[in-house]
């Protein structure tokens, strides 16, 4: 579960169908011209839209997942995936912070690497303690690195297990207390910061780069948004972690990986990251997209039903 997860609450970015479409050259700038960039996790939350901002700018993508033979635990399959590429987006399946991430992100960036594969932009978590041994294990690597460290997605109120706990419910229950403010980042923001690194030559190599919303948010004013656009009486309620824990089995999450994310929100959710920064201005040269634009967007979309 991973900063992918602690923002998925329940999922990260597991791929369930293989991506090989590929992006043409044309309009594409002189930086991404001829560029192939593998996308880990290109069906999942954040990999999906990176795969899609990479295309439109003009990169060719070459999806990672089990279904077109990548497999995370499995190192036989890195250099088939990486062979030939010339950057790569990593999204770890779990949590950032879990203890096989570090291995696993350092063993497939020395391999990269030794592929000439030397461009390489970690998603990780903005103020997760536990990040700093995987995002070490990149920096020496050897890799021209970038480390995007997000906030909470916006689109976890709309894809996924909270998402699905508010069209069926009515309401939701977190462990995040009434008045803690919560910068939610919308996903295609982080994707373009990300595709911005992977195309602008060494701008951003050897850079950590922290990417949040524009203003801080409650969960319970969040669940309100969602309320007001879809014009449901849909509620929020703050539960004890043990609580909450025992709602993470109900979803079916294994209680190893359930008592691991209730210590990590434990950690998270103490204001800590009741801030904002300009990440996405500096990178992309605007504001980044609003909770209520995502939240008017989704429900045009038909999300919660």
């Amino acid at each position: 579960m991973t900063q992918n997860a602690a923002r998925n609450t329940t999922s990260g970015t597991t791929d369930t169908t293989a991506d090989t479409t590929t992006g043409t050259t044309a309009g594409a700038g002189a930086s991404a011209a001829g560029t192939t960039v593998v996308v880990t996790g290109a069906t999942g939350r954040t990999g999906g839209r990176v795969a899609s901002a990479a295309r439109a700018a003009g990169l060719t993508v070459r999806g990672a997942s089990r279904a077109t033979g990548f497999d995370w635990r499995d190192r036989s399959t890195w250099a088939g995936t990486l062979r030939g590429a010339t950057a790569a987006y990593l999204a770890f399946p779990t949590d950032i912070g879990a203890p096989e991430a570090a291995p696993a992100i350092g063993g497939i960036a020395r391999e990269a690497v030794s592929l000439g594969v030397r461009r390489l932009v970690l998603l990780s978590a903005r103020g997760e303690e536990r990040a700093g041994p995987a995002e070490d294990a990149l920096r020496e690597s050897g890799a021209d690195w970038t480390i995007v460290r997000a906030a909470w997605f916006a689109q976890n109120f709309g894809e996924g297990p909270l998402a699905e706990e508010l069209r069926l419910s009515g309401g939701l229950l977190f462990p995040a207390a009434e008045g803690l403010r919560e910068p939610f980042v919308d996903v295609r923001d982080v994707a373009d910061v990300v595709v911005a690194a992977l195309t602008s030559g060494d701008r951003y190599a050897r850079r950590e780069i922290d990417v949040t919303g524009p203003r801080l948010v409650t969960w319970g004013e969040a669940v309100a948004e969602v309320a007001a656009v879809t014009g449901r009486g849909l509620s929020y309620r703050t539960v004890p972690a043990r609580e909450y824990r025992e709602h993470l089995v109900g979803f079916g999450v294994p209680g190893e990986e359930a008592d691991f994310l209730v210590e990590l929100f434990g950690e998270l959710l103490d204001g800590r990251n009741a801030r904002l920064t300009d990440g996405v201005r500096q990178v992309l040269g605007r504001e980044p997209r609003d909770f209520t634009a995502y939240a008017k967007e989704a429900a045009a979309a038909g999300t919660w039903g």
